[in-house]
């Protein structure tokens, strides 16, 4: 695992959203123990970075957008196989807000990402086509990050993404554990938990 140096190192939370914790319209089983878990985070790092799902009205990822289409179920698409979510994370609405105990106020930067209607973005760094920008990348390479240190919702889908992309980009990269909650759909879990240490992602179970 890289050493991590909260002086240096950026810290980024993924989608930690009123709409992906219990009582949202997408929540992820258990998902606002992750919040404690950021704040510890905060406050030993310098650097922090937010993202924020931020969907506009109808977006092509909502299931109530395909006839017929039932949440959870998978279309194809331009740039591959789509999930199908409830409408959720709606630009300017509650559900779309972070998590009103997240100490969100220190962050740098916040990115968000969903807001083009025909395209979804899982990951931080690029839209789900794999190749239109969130401008993350360029922002971590003007700072001159070097280590990216995430946590956040949900470990199998935008943390997972955002961590593969990461190392793409020849980032270091540490996943929190404890600072994220899965929402595990067909085994996506232990998929994507393989597909991070494939790439060099450090899993680590403990805060230090």
């Amino acid at each position: 695992m890289p050493a991590t140096d909260p002086a240096r190192d950026l810290l980024l939370l993924i989608d930690i959203q009123n709409d992906f914790c219990p009582g949202g319209a997408l929540a992820v089983a258990d998902g606002d123990a992750v919040v404690p878990v950021a704040n510890t985070l905060i406050s030993r790092f310098s650097h922090v970075a937010l993202t924020q799902d931020w969907h506009p009205p109808g977006h092509s990822s909502f299931a109530s957008c395909h006839s017929g289409a039932e949440a959870f179920s998978t279309v194809e698409t331009g740039h591959g196989p789509q999930t199908l979510w409830p409408d959720h994370c709606v630009r300017s609405t509650q559900g779309a807000a972070f998590h009103p105990d997240l100490d969100a106020d220190h962050a740098e930067l916040v990115i968000r990402k969903g807001f083009r209607p025909e395209l979804d973005s899982y990951s931080a760094f690029f839209e789900n086509d794999g190749t239109t920008p969130t401008g993350l990348a360029g922002y971590v390479r003007d700072r001159g990050f070097t280590h990216v240190v995430m946590a956040g919702l949900a470990t199998d889908f935008c943390v997972a993404w955002s961590a593969l992309d990461a190392r793409r980009l020849g980032l270091d990269v540490t996943v929190i554990l404890p600072g994220c909650r899965a929402i595990d759909q067909d085994a996506s879990l232990a998929r994507a938990t393989e597909d991070m240490r494939t790439a060099g992602v450090a899993l680590a179970n403990r805060l230090d």
